[in-house]
């Protein structure tokens, strides 16, 4: 039996994708086989902004408490978790797990540190990156990251390209340089089942998907298709 760690799957969503009822969306995701939720919504003042992560969070706390799965269960390897881009005053009022931090405010002492003083415990911090020299940049300058999201690694689904494609030689680059540094690289941009095994065998710890998720017109089925990817893909 392989032990290989299971293959994260991040889906990174707004409230518009959500829909109406938050809660319920989240929940059918984690069931179908979303490891994190990664709530992107920039639109958002700090009020609905909290109400949204708060019903993400009672859905990770739903599966958690009801999962046939043991290791998805609150203190599992595999339970559901929720990050918040950006706002980790709002990530700790709602018991989220995390923040998600992008260069351009990558503080990632403050977010711990916040955390920390507001009983929040040790979050989950990530930060998106679009190069191999962002990641050594800030291993260099010493930020307590657990995870990045390299991005594009092919022309995303959701939104127009704004960035070349860094395809799967820079992903393989970035995963051992992440390796070595104790921290886990998600690949980003343009996944399908295919690719994602194609990334995990590059290197990747897991994916991070918005369009594939939130275009389909059958969510959960989109998810079960990641899963199975993830799950079989064979690291190189």
């Amino acid at each position: 039996m392989s032990t290989r760690p299971r293959s994260i799957l991040c889906a990174v969503l707004d409230g518009a994708a959500l829909g109406g009822d938050a809660h319920a969306a989240a929940t059918a995701l984690f069931e179908a086989g979303v490891d994190w939720i990664q709530l992107r919504d920039r639109s958002l003042e700090a009020a609905p902004l909290l109400a949204l992560a708060r019903a993400l969070v009672s859905a990770r706390n739903v599966v958690r408490a009801t999962s046939p799965d043991p290791q998805r269960r609150t203190g599992g390897a595999h339970a559901p978790r929720v990050v918040v881009n950006k706002r980790g005053d709002v990530a700790l009022a709602a018991g989220a797990d995390g923040v998600h931090l992008g260069l351009d405010a990558l503080d990632t002492r403050s977010a711990r540190s916040l955390f920390a003083a507001g009983g929040g415990g040790t979050p989950l911090v990530g930060a998106s990156i679009h190069a191999v020299s962002e990641l050594e940049a800030s291993l260099a300058a010493g930020e307590p990251i657990d995870y990045v999201h390299l991005a594009p690694i092919w022309p995303p689904r959701s939104k127009p390209a704004e960035r070349p494609p860094l395809g799967l030689a820079t992903l393989r680059q970035a995963a051992r340089i992440a390796e070595r540094a104790g921290l886990r690289v998600f690949a980003q941009g343009g996944l399908d089942p295919a690719r994602a095994a194609e990334a995990v065998a590059a290197g990747a710890a897991g994916i991070a998907v918005t369009g594939i998720v939130s275009q389909a017109p059958d969510r959960a089925a989109a998810v079960r298709a990641l899963r199975r990817a993830l799950d079989g893909a064979v690291p190189q």
